[in-house]
């Protein structure tokens, strides 16, 4: 990956979870769009993905919905693990979902 196409993905993923820790939903799916596709240069990861896509479901997005439940079945019981553990952490250090707004 070039230099530019890594700032960008960077810059990308920094957008984005500024925009989810403002409370934006639309950012979450974002989140877990790039991390499960590759989009913008971000580097696949389906345990980023997972966590993204299960906060923008308990948010009340049902695209996240679809989509945590598509990545699962490419996962392991430990990978759903730790993207649950993550999305936990990531709530309690953001506040809880009482923040999201849909």
């Amino acid at each position: 990956m070039s230099a530019i196409s890594q700032k960008s993905a960077e810059f990308l993923i920094r957008s984005r979870i500024a925009d989810a820790e403002g409370g934006d939903v639309d950012a979450l799916f974002d989140l877990g769009v790039a991390y499960s596709t590759g989009r913008g240069g971000v580097a696949v990861d389906l345990i980023e993905a997972h966590k993204w896509f299960n906060l923008a479901a308990l948010s009340g997005c049902t695209r996240g919905q679809a989509c945590r439940a598509e990545i699962s079945v490419e996962m392991t019981a430990r990978e759903i693990a730790e993207a649950q553990r993550q999305a936990r952490a990531w709530l309690g250090a953001t506040q809880g979902p009482q923040r999201l707004v849909a």
